[in-house]
């Protein structure tokens, strides 16, 4: 009685922690469980950006830098809401490696390698605006909270295991058997619906500040080729959906956003045969 009453206790208090923890993203409308607090997850993100900025080179190249920052800010201020604690930094790091990423905190970094390989502003903007929509989906929280979970339910197997006398064979099966299906279940398909729903929202924000989304599935023409020489798990067992789902879905979502790219860049380029003296790179087109 008393097991009994430990392992309802338990999954009463997960299903109410669970419960508590829903939030939706407000660009897609979609639901998710958040257990993490946002200025949690930016102290977070601004230990691991101060950690990447001393292990990696950062880069000197005026260009570069210039042009990162531009197109981070203007995809910064395209995403039309407040990021908690979000005090937005853009470094360009000296490397090959054909990679971008953005932290909780609004901290963002770019590889030279991408840059090579993203020749105009529009891809770069398709990459960061992804990067950034990371963020804003608050993405990183929920890999955290869905892992928190999977602990929890771990534990609560274990509980119900032992209260059932399961040999130690059978419970070596179980707990493989629930490594596997949590893996494959759960956190590898939310990592590609994360990747999925970061194409989606980064690109209307890249639209918003007026870079042409059809970019996109160039940028990622690309890098399909860049890496064809890597080997590719099936979709099924990897974090990032195929590229070419990827790019069909890209291509498919972009003549959409063209009515909001060419208002937001005709914005822009009004603003550019404006006074610079006292205007902010990457303002809010209009204001």
């Amino acid at each position: 009685m008393i097991k009994r009453n430990l392992i309802s206790l338990f999954l009463v208090g997960l299903m109410s922690w669970i419960l508590v923890g829903c939030t939706v993203v407000p660009e897609t409308g979609r639901k998710q469980l958040i257990m993490v607090s946002a200025q949690e997850e930016a102290q977070m993100g601004l230990a691991a950006f101060q950690q990447i900025k001393q292990e990696e080179q950062i880069s000197t190249n005026v260009m570069a830098i210039d042009r990162v920052d531009r197109v981070g800010r203007r995809i910064a201020a395209s995403v039309g809401r407040s990021l908690p604690d979000a005090k937005w930094e853009f470094v360009v790091f000296e490397s090959d490696d054909l990679n971008a990423f953005a932290l909780p905190g609004g901290k963002v970094g770019v590889y030279t390698g991408l840059l090579k390989l993203a020749e105009s502003d529009d891809e770069l903007a398709a990459v960061m605006g992804h990067e950034i929509a990371h963020v804003s989906s608050r993405h990183s929280a929920e890999r955290m909270s869905q892992q928190m979970v999977a602990g929890l339910t771990a534990a609560g197997a274990e509980v119900y295991m032992e209260s059932q006398d399961v040999d130690h064979k059978n419970r070596a099966i179980a707990r493989a058997a629930l490594g596997v299906g949590t893996s494959v279940g759960v956190m590898l398909p939310f990592s590609r619906l994360h990747e999925s729903e970061a194409d989606v929202i980064g690109l209307k924000f890249a639209a918003g500040a007026g870079y042409d989304p059809r970019a996109a599935a160039t940028f990622w023409e690309k890098m399909k080729a860049a890496s064809k020489s890597e080997g590719r798990p099936p979709e099924f067992l990897s974090t990032h959906p195929s590229p070419d789902n990827r790019i069909a879905r890209l291509k498919q979502i972009a003549p959409e956003l063209l009515p909001v790219y060419r208002e937001a860049k005709a914005k822009f380029e009004e603003m550019e045969m404006e006074p610079v003296a006292d205007r902010e790179i990457g303002a809010n087109p209009g204001n």
